[in-house]
């Protein structure tokens, strides 16, 4: 009985952590599929439900949070030793704004999702994404714009107004989904 539940705190304990090696989505799926969570699954569901392809929503979430569970915004330090308030809610694996998440609850009737689980925060970022499609006319195999509009909102990629490092990093999200897709591809995904 007690190695039974050693062996449970133990894979309970692997989920609350981000995979080790996160450049490579083989090797996350790999790390992280297992009895209580299977976030392959969980990729395919959210792509199939939405019609993001899994490299896209993955390759955001490592832009995001670099699939830690509880993931913030770093905070502004006072005096270089009184924390002050961090300058957002964003908050787990999808960086997802309070706001943003509660519209999301609403709007699929997911009310017990959380931005710190993981199968949670993937389909948040495939809806997202797929609003982005409806609303700004942005194919869904668009990774470079999908982020753009992803970390900017959608009236914000309307204004089209991105800075030069917003563009990096939408650059970055769009080489690692492609990555990410040939990766898959060589593993048999």
């Amino acid at each position: 009985m007690r190695i039974a539940f050693f062996i449970a705190l133990l894979s309970l304990a692997g989920c609350a952590t981000a995979p080790s090696r996160i450049t490579n989505a083989c090797a996350i799926f790999d790390q992280r599929d297992g009895f209580f969570n299977n976030w392959k699954r969980d990729a395919r569901a959210a792509s199939a439900e939405y019609g993001i392809p899994v490299p896209i929503l993955m390759a955001t979430i490592y832009v995001e949070s670099g699939f830690r569970p509880n993931a913030r915004p770093p905070r502004k330090w006072f005096l270089g030793f009184i924390p002050l308030k961090r300058p957002s809610s964003a908050f787990g694996y999808a960086q997802a704004l309070d706001g943003t998440w509660d519209t999301y609850k609403r709007t699929t009737g997911r009310w017990g999702a959380r931005r710190n689980d993981f199968g949670d925060a993937i389909k948040f970022v495939a809806w997202y994404h797929y609003q982005t499609s409806v609303r700004n006319n942005v194919p869904r195999n668009d990774a470079y714009n999908l982020y753009l509009a992803y970390y900017s909102g959608h009236q914000g990629y309307d204004r089209g107004n991105f800075s030069g490092s917003l563009r990096q990093t939408a650059k970055k999200s769009a080489g690692m989904a492609a990555r990410y897709a040939s990766q898959l591809q060589q593993c048999g995904y």
